[in-house]
């Protein structure tokens, strides 16, 4: 081809049913399944030509700088498995829409951007773009992609088109490359406040990824179960409130008289005998080489022994337990409602409980 006669543009209407972006941002297949040669193409990305290459195999179909969506879009092109499956050949042909970008999802900090993560730096600001694919697929990192590998892949959420990885496997990807305390801190915090998760899927997916031997992680952990707790006890507040239910006396110990301490409640019922107990526990962790991972599970072992303790012991005063977990309180809300008000109504029908000392909880 003479360098000097001007390429002609790509036929605009073999590209107009696919989205925005896609047209933009083209595997090396696609272009080949709407005509364009691999000559065509390596002319076009020549200094100084209308087109680039974004990655292996990805081409960049304008000269300026790639935008945010378009570094998304290369990334999973680069990753996908099957590269064409998602493009009908001709439009309106019936040709089934198969998934465009099989067995890769944006995860890491790029995927907590696009679920509107507020603590997230802006995704221009990000020299790769983290994306997850099956442990034995045949990748290496390169440009701005940064190759994450799993057994398992989880079910993508879509956001904007995009497949992004939840939420809890979002942040252990992001944590994992992170040594800032307050940026983690950060993450994990808002993951809770802005209720995109519960504490227990975000611990239960930092210790998958085996990052809670981390000082400064096991520290955000900490505060995240700590602000999960506190969400947890407004939502019980609120459902006393919206759902009609009398109200209880809040946060109190029981003690039998001249006896011992029997526990720790965050609402009572005394007249009826009933409790309620939230149940914040961490998720059961694996436990490693640091010691203090394992005195976090051993702490966490006898807090599972001390919450089944407590139980058997009031329920054989004749106290009722009820426990809720924050995600059920979240969730289904009106479902527990519906749980306290059937053994506050039931109370009647049982034998009297035991007499028990309530106390402010210390």
């Amino acid at each position: 081809m003479n360098h000097n006669t001007p390429v002609p543009p790509l036929f605009p209407r073999t590209l107009r049913h696919l989205p925005e972006a896609h047209r933009r941002v083209l595997s090396a297949a696609h272009l080949r399944s709407h005509g364009v040669s691999s000559a065509e193409t390596n002319e076009r990305c020549r200094p100084g030509g209308t087109w680039q290459q974004l990655l292996p195999g990805v081409f960049l179909l304008h000269p300026g700088p790639p935008t945010g969506e378009e570094r998304l879009h290369a990334v999973l092109l680069y990753a996908a498995r099957e590269q064409t499956t998602g493009v009908p050949a001709q439009p309106g042909a019936g040709a089934p829409h198969r998934p465009l970008y099989a067995d890769a999802m944006i995860t890491g900090l790029a995927a907590l951007i696009l679920h509107g993560f507020s603590s997230a730096p802006p995704l221009l600001t990000l020299d790769r773009i983290d994306v997850l694919v099956p442990r034995l697929r045949r990748l290496r990192s390169t440009g701005c992609a940064r190759i994450v590998r799993t057994g398992a892949l989880p079910t993508p959420e879509p956001v904007k088109g995009l497949p992004v990885a939840p939420v809890p496997r979002a942040l252990a990807d992001a944590v994992a490359e992170l040594a800032d305390a307050g940026a983690v801190r950060h993450l994990l915090t808002e993951a809770v406040r802005g209720r995109y998760c519960e504490p227990a899927s975000v611990v239960r997916a930092l210790n998958d990824a085996k990052l809670l031997s981390r000082p400064h992680v096991v520290d955000a952990v900490d505060s995240l179960l700590a602000e999960g707790r506190a969400i947890a006890e407004e939502r019980l507040y609120r459902m006393v409130d919206e759902y009609g239910l009398p109200d209880p006396v809040w946060n109190v110990d029981l003690r039998l008289p001249g006896g011992p301490n029997l526990g720790g409640l965050d609402a009572y019922w005394p007249e009826q005998a009933v409790a309620v107990e939230l149940d914040t526990r961490a998720p059961r962790q694996d436990r490693g080489q640091d010691n203090r991972q394992d005195n976090r599970q051993d702490k966490a072992d006898a807090l599972c022994s001390e919450y089944t303790r407590k139980r058997e012991h009031l329920e054989r005063l004749g106290i009722t337990v009820v426990h809720i977990t924050p995600k059920k309180l979240r969730d289904t809300m009106e479902q527990q409602a519906a749980v306290v008000r059937t053994a506050l109504m039931a109370a009647g029908d049982r034998d009297p409980a035991a007499y028990v000392v309530v106390l402010p909880r210390q």
